[in-house]
């Protein structure tokens, strides 16, 4: 009898040989441990270094397995978190960094919330309980609280995170949902957030334990990419128009 898979985790991927397995090895130890089946998916968008030949060296002789998936050229996050929700078994769904700024132990109380009816379960560095670990530098939590404020204000939700690498959808959300994104970039969040209130998901959020991680495969170290976000932002009402 073939176990139906509980559990998928999608992993987006860049240039991730280097950092893979510190988010994969304690993944995988907590998931071999589960009473439930799962699966890991890491999706390498583009990767010029050997990302998947680390990742499936990690997989090896583990109870749960690693589908490691492929593309080129680099599309974006966003691109790659897409394509490998839709791609993904589980009848919950989450993904994660690869730089594993989140532990994989805050999934439980993702699991709170998708266990109380809720939809979607969205990790938060800005809900109650939350603990930051290191900080970004100044210049960049000033421009995110910036990007936050107009972001909510034109989207017309709340949330004080939606940039958190750690979330988790139902089968049936995560496939509506991200069959629609259309975004690319890192904005893909607000996107996916976006389409839920309007196709009314319900979307709970849990405090999470979060470490920045240096050497962002992201930067957004200068006014043209800073920007850029703001561009995609204001994209995403148009895109969804018709």
């Amino acid at each position: 009898m073939i176990s139906k898979t509980f559990l998928s985790i999608v992993i987006p991927a860049y240039n991730e040989e280097s950092r893979i397995v510190r988010a994969l090895a304690p993944t995988l130890d907590y998931l071999d441990k589960a009473d439930f089946a799962s699966e890991i998916v890491v999706v390498s968008d583009g990767s010029k270094d050997k990302t998947l030949d680390a990742a499936r060296a990690c997989g090896k002789n583990r109870k749960t397995p690693v589908r490691t998936l492929e593309y080129f050229p680099n599309m974006g996050k966003g691109h790659a978190v897409r394509y490998g929700m839709v791609r993904a078994s589980g009848e919950r769904i989450l993904f994660m960094d690869a730089d594993y700024a989140v532990p994989i132990e805050d999934i439980e109380k993702a699991f709170e919330g998708i266990n109380k009816g809720f939809d979607i379960a969205i990790g938060s560095r800005g809900v109650a309980g939350a603990s930051v670990n290191a900080f970004q530098s100044l210049p960049r939590r000033l421009s995110a609280r910036l990007y936050t404020l107009i972001q909510n204000l034109y989207l017309g939700f709340n949330y004080p995170d939606t940039q958190c690498g750690f979330k988790m959808f139902t089968s049936k959300a995560a496939q509506t949902l991200f069959s629609q994104q259309k975004l690319n970039s890192v904005i893909f969040d607000a996107e996916i957030l976006w389409l839920a209130k309007k196709q009314g998901f319900s979307v709970t959020q849990f405090p999470v334990t979060w470490t920045h991680v240096a050497d962002s495969r992201i930067q957004y170290d200068s006014l043209r990419k800073s920007l850029f976000v703001f561009q995609e932002l204001f994209r995403i009402r148009g895109l969804h128009s018709s």
